[in-house]
């Protein structure tokens, strides 16, 4: 008697489920708490610990209810055969627009369209409320229904537009890949993700927003200065309007050797009023890069994703894996689709010892940070981030170790104050 793949599939999602609505149970009992946490008194003020308790309090009642139609629907969906069905009833639409049936490129990408849809439809009511009534609730939204619309149409046309060939290319090398399967899957998701990486700060990401060079002045002065005396390769410094679409903040870096660039959200010159807050955002984003933690980071997702194309050829070809989940053929799309279900048990530890080493690496920036002589500056700002972004103030441990890449704001002020009492 075969494997029942699929029903054990299906039931370690929904195991899943229970376990990380615990956590959120947890959270959300964290979050009902009346008061700051002992680090945060006095530095966070009542005010703005009220806002942030009333705009967490929502999501997370957002979320209890978006996790259960998800986990709802994805459950029928491989329990009642509907991702057959569907794979056939796209192969019949090839037919009726005058196509061979047989192409696994057309009828791919027939059923590509069709789960295109079926997302955009499932998903809108749950983007609009999230957009239009909790953050616009608690002052975040900035953009109108118009722009989120055409922001929406925009990122269609690129699925469209991008889509239909790196799938010919994936389901072309898993046709003739042979032996060599793995390593050309990886070799061309590898050489996909530079040029992804190359292309999408300078013609994708300005479709969305207007990125423009930051003014001369004091503060383009100061994070110059500081990147010269790290001998790091700024090429570009940009303010990106993200004050268009929220008014949550952030600041990142991108592009590769010699050809570095950081983007500041306007909306971070807004609410940090002292340039030395910016400045030491910065040194912290600089300190991943003088640590080599971008590196790791990238040679650690390419490792996983080599063992990731490795597994999917040695399941790729089972006839049991394939029929458990209701399918009599064996396309190339959906056996990365099933093998992604099977591997979900995996997944889960990978990504939880992924967060645990990405939190330690946010540690070890702070104190590269600090080490330049921008610990006060550091503290004032992450507090200020922390404020103006109503991030949550009481964290439960274990949903914090389980979904966060990034410390809480009181374990990275203590560990900031540690190192205070160290140097002491």
């Amino acid at each position: 008697m075969a494997f029942p793949y699929m029903e054990a599939v299906v039931g370690f999602m929904i195991l899943v489920y229970f376990f990380e609505t615990y956590l959120d149970l947890r959270q959300h009992a964290a979050l009902k708490l009346t008061t700051l946490p002992k680090t945060l008194v006095g530095v966070i003020s009542q005010e703005k610990f009220e806002k942030s308790r009333a705009y967490s309090l929502d999501k997370s009642h957002f979320n209890f209810v978006h996790e259960l139609v998800t986990i709802l629907l994805d459950s029928a969906i491989l329990f009642y055969g509907i991702l057959p069905w569907f794979w056939k009833k796209s192969g019949s639409f090839v037919v009726l627009a005058g196509f061979n049936e047989e192409n696994e490129i057309l009828h791919t990408l027939a059923f590509l369209a069709g789960v295109m849809i079926w997302s955009q439809i499932t998903d809108l009511p749950f983007s609009l409320y999230s957009t239009f009534v909790i953050e616009a609730r608690h002052g975040f939204n900035k953009q109108t229904i118009w722009l989120f619309f055409r922001d929406l149409f925009k990122g269609i046309c690129l699925s469209i537009l991008l889509g239909p060939p790196i799938v010919s290319a994936i389901i072309l090398i898993v046709q003739k890949g042979g032996p060599y399967l793995a390593i050309y899957l990886w070799a061309f998701m590898f050489v996909l993700s530079l040029v992804m990486m190359t292309l999408y700060p300078v013609f994708i990401a300005p479709l969305f927003n207007k990125f423009t060079p930051l003014p001369e002045g004091e503060l383009r002065e100061k994070i110059e200065k500081l990147a010269s005396s790290l001998k790091f390769p700024l090429k570009k410094l940009f303010v990106v309007d993200g004050s268009t679409r929220s008014s949550h903040s952030n600041a990142y870096m991108y592009g590769f050797f010699k050809n570095k660039r950081i983007v500041l959200y306007d909306t971070l010159i807004q609410q940090c009023k002292d340039d030395v807050e910016i400045v030491a955002v910065i040194a912290h984003e600089l300190g991943h890069w003088k640590l080599n933690h971008t590196m790791y980071s990238f040679i650690a997702v390419q490792i996983l994703t080599f063992l990731q194309f490795g597994g999917y050829t040695l399941v790729r070809n089972s006839t049991d894996l394939f029929r458990s989940f209701g399918f009599d053929t064996q396309p190339v799309l959906i056996g990365l689709i099933i093998f992604q279900h099977t591997v979900i048990p995996i997944q889960h530890l990978v990504s939880l010892g992924l967060n645990l080493v990405s939190r330690s690496f946010e540690f070890q920036a702070d104190a590269f940070a600090k080490k330049l002589g921008y610990g006060s500056a550091l503290r004032a700002g992450l507090v200020k981030l922390q404020e103006e972004n109503l991030s949550s103030m009481n964290t439960d441990p274990w949903y914090s170790a389980y979904h966060y890449s990034h410390p809480p704001l009181v374990e990275r002020l203590a560990a900031i104050d540690e190192s205070d009492k160290k140097a002491d």
